[in-house]
């Protein structure tokens, strides 16, 4: 199975670029920069990245993010997950990244932007990889904050594919965010959100009705309304399922408990990816190996489930449809 999962053309949907940051590179842009870190080691690093729930991955994830302070340092990222995915045999990623988080730090949006489309660039260039670009939105920051930054945003509006919803979701429920999804939409970008990971099945409703979005990122609550299961499987709205971040967040506690055979069995659109690779066990290909053990999955599902990512994915329709008979071919 191994061979055929690296050899399969891999569409990534749900990638968060700042959760990709491996402690290796956390160590030597802090060192590059200046920045004192909480660790005598990378080993001691790695230690730290288990975590009780979403708030506690939260915790670590945005104190990693204190060494990312100029343009390079973005370019550096994006490149360093970029070089191993690809070597893994992903062909796609839809890269989420959050302003906001820089912002507060006081990182230019234009250190963010112009970092992250130089890595675009030179991905699409030289790896053979193409991105999808998806400002995301702090769900635990004021909403008036998030309307703001998307305005600041104005320059760079035609190399966005997309706006998400991420961060906390208890207690933040896809309502708050009307206003800002509704700009999205004047504005010409889809709309994606975070919900029913540690949210409720109504927050999924939620962001369908009110926000309208085309992607669910996450989704596995859903089961919890047999209604919300028909009305996904009749629009087959896509859901950008994280196997190991699920396993990492508590979510469930052993992969082999997880939803996804039900989610699949129940006619559902779904999808796999890796979330935040650096924090939760590895990217894509790995997400891929841990379900084919956990679940006996042929090579038939496999198959489908990138099919799936693929007819979703941000990219234009030269693009697809090369990808298209890659995965036909394999």
């Amino acid at each position: 199975m191994e061979p055929f999962l690296r050899a399969l053309p891999k569409v990534e949907l749900h990638l968060h670029i700042e959760g990709s940051l491996e402690p290796e590179l956390m160590f030597a842009l802090a060192e590059r920069n200046g920045v004192a870190l909480p660790y005598a080691s990378v080993k001691e690093a790695k230690a730290a990245y288990d975590f009780d729930d979403l708030q506690g991955f939260l915790d670590l994830y945005y104190q990693g993010m204190s060494v990312l302070l100029h343009e390079r340092d973005f370019f550096d990222l994006a490149m360093d997950y970029f070089r191993r995915a690809s070597a893994e045999g992903v062909v796609h990623i839809d890269m989420h990244f959050d302003p906001q988080a820089h912002l507060q730090r006081g990182v230019a949006l234009d250190i963010v932007m112009r970092g992250l489309l130089a890595a675009k660039e030179e991905a699409e260039r030289s790896l053979d990889l193409s991105v999808g670009m998806i400002m995301a939105f702090l769900r635990d920051r004021p909403a008036e904050e998030a309307l703001e930054v998307l305005e600041l945003a104005k320059p760079y509006w035609q190399r966005l594919d997309a706006i998400g919803l991420d961060s906390a979701e208890r207690d933040h429920p896809p309502t708050k965010f009307v206003a800002l999804f509704a700009r999205a939409k004047e504005i010409g970008l889809a709309r994606v959100a975070h919900a029913g990971e540690e949210g409720p099945a109504a927050y999924i409703s939620q962001a369908l009705d009110d926000l309208d979005v085309c992607r669910i990122d996450h989704g596995v609550r859903c089961l919890e309304d047999e209604a919300l299961i028909a009305r996904l499987r009749e629009q087959q709205t896509v859901l950008t399922v994280c196997p190991l971040s699920n396993v990492a967040l508590k979510v469930v506690d052993d992969l082999r408990q997880h939803p996804l055979p039900r989610l699949l069995d129940e006619g559902l659109n779904i999808t796999i990816s890796s979330d935040d690779p650096a924090y939760f066990g590895g990217g894509l290909l790995t997400n891929h190996l841990a379900c084919a053990e956990a679940f006996g999955w042929d090579e038939k599902v496999f198959e489908q489930l990138n099919r799936n990512a693929l007819a979703e994915a941000f990219m234009d329709d030269a693009r697809r449809a090369i990808l298209l008979q890659r995965i036909d071919k394999v």
